[in-house]
């Protein structure tokens, strides 16, 4: 029988994992708890630590990007030697936070998202760890703004990195635009491309309301990609799954 003190002890462990492990799509919390513990947490920068634990604490948690993806993130755009980025979907700023790092010190990075209170709540830890002027945020609708941009042959391939994280629904709308924006050679990230598992599941399958609702949507992107030859394409099941895509022409 397990003492008083090893109950808690798993108590603390399973609500952990349940607080930064709801996208891993490991079939083992166990296995995804000793990523965590070996190689994301004792590297985690103390900044990006912060805004993590302040998200947790937010009702709409699940919209964060998972620490594992973080830690993933910061090391690509470093490989890239990333400098001109974008990210589509901020919430309260992990991800962006992790570009930020990962970026040299006149990186830039055009922040869009349709809640600025949520963005407002991370801004505070993005300001502390001395990254906040790299950051151009605009509340509001990505695709306005996107079309704009595209109307300007001066943003043409000026982007090195672009991560998408925002309403799956229109995951092939901003595909359609940021391929001329994103630079040959370049990446674009679609995030949650596995989308809860809910990919391979049965047309009756349970589903929770939102997860049924955005997965054909999910599955249109995921085949599109596949299909167009303007770029290589790469799907981890990190997270929730990330799509990497290296524009080739």
């Amino acid at each position: 029988m397990a003492t008083n003190g090893e109950q808690q002890k798993q108590q603390n462990q399973e609500s952990r994992h349940q607080e930064v492990g709801h996208k891993s799509l490991l079939q083992s919390d166990a296995l995804y708890q000793y990523i965590l513990e070996t190689s994301v947490y004792p590297r985690e920068p103390e900044a990006m630590k912060e805004l993590r634990e302040l998200t947790a604490k937010h009702p709409w948690n699940i919209m964060t990007t998972s620490a594992d993806e973080g830690q993933f993130l910061n090391m690509l755009l470093k490989l890239i030697n990333a400098k001109n980025t974008m990210e589509i979907g901020v919430y309260t700023g992990y991800s962006l936070l992790a570009t930020a790092l990962a970026i040299p010190e006149d990186g830039k990075i055009l922040a869009m998202d349709i809640n600025r209170e949520n963005y407002e709540l991370g801004l505070p830890v993005i300001q502390k760890a001395g990254v906040a002027h790299k950051i151009e945020f605009k509340e509001g609708p990505a695709l306005p703004v996107l079309d704009q941009m595209v109307e300007d042959k001066k943003n043409h391939g000026a982007y090195d990195f672009i991560f998408v994280d925002a309403d799956k629904d229109n995951y092939l709308n901003y595909h359609k635009r940021l391929i001329d924006l994103v630079k040959v050679g370049g990446l674009i990230g679609y995030d949650n491309t596995l989308w809860n598992g809910s990919v391979v599941a049965p047309p009756d399958a349970p589903l929770r309301k939102y997860v049924r609702y955005y997965r054909d949507f999910v599955l249109e992107l995921n085949k599109a990609l596949a299909a167009d030859p303007r770029i290589e394409i790469c799907m981890l099941p990190v997270g929730d799954g990330i799509t990497l895509c290296r524009r080739v022409s």
